[in-house]
């Protein structure tokens, strides 16, 4: 059965969640603060997506959301925000989730976000595994990785089809609804600012300089564009 590890201090929204995914299929761990999260997460290394909220008793989310990247890449982590706070969004994003959900949700919104996840996480095997090179970058698509000039750059799974992405289609102009579609999916609900926190937080991992990117550059008004 799918895993699911939800971190939440409030007992009602968290026995919320909890029904709703186990009526979704789901295996799911809970937790109230973030350090039962972290242990829960070394105790069950098949927990595949974890649901952060932000504000905890003992250490926030984004701190649990850094830690759990420092150690895995391959989790899907969606952070749980306020909607009055749109920093909470940015910052989220920015310290290693792939998605957000903004308070109050509909359980279908939710669980569709976490489908996606899955779906993105499951889809690890390639009919021909081979590497695609761009530039100094090569991409992985076996066992997805990514280096430049040979180094290791450590990617999310969402990172690792944005960057599939472009590289298959170099010196193309994607516009962010494409970039949106094909890495979240055709039912995403979000909005279009999770593709620009993504591009933003990929920009410090490859280029060389971030104020001047010239790997992945901005088509105005319209998305972005690679370029190796």
């Amino acid at each position: 059965m799918k895993k699911v590890l939800i971190l939440e201090d409030e007992a009602s929204i968290r026995s919320f969640i909890y029904i709703n995914l186990k009526r979704a299929g789901y295996d799911v761990l809970e937790a109230d603060t973030g350090e039962k999260a972290l242990r829960l997460i070394a105790e069950n290394p098949d927990i595949k997506v974890s649901i952060l909220d932000i504000m905890l008793p003992d250490i926030d989310g984004f701190e649990v959301c850094r830690t759990i990247r420092a150690n895995n890449t391959t989790m899907g982590i969606i952070m749980l925000t306020a909607r009055s706070q749109e920093m909470d969004k940015v910052t989220g994003l920015m310290t290693g989730a792939d998605d957000y959900v903004t308070k109050p949700f509909s359980p279908a919104e939710l669980v569709a976000r976490i489908d996606a996840l899955y779906r993105r996480i499951g889809d690890t095997r390639e009919e021909n595994p081979n590497e695609l090179v761009s530039g100094p970058f090569i991409l992985n698509t076996k066992n997805r990785t990514l280096t430049k000039n040979g180094e290791r750059v450590r990617i999310t799974n969402v990172e690792y089809t944005i960057m599939k992405m472009f590289i298959e289609n170099p010196d193309k102009a994607l516009s962010r609804e494409e970039i949106l579609s094909c890495v979240w999916g055709k039912d995403y609900f979000g909005e279009l600012k999770v593709v620009d926190v993504n591009i933003r937080r990929l920009r410090i991992k490859i280029e060389d300089d971030t104020t001047n990117p010239t790997y992945i550059t901005t088509v105005w008004g319209y998305g972005y564009k690679w370029s190796a």
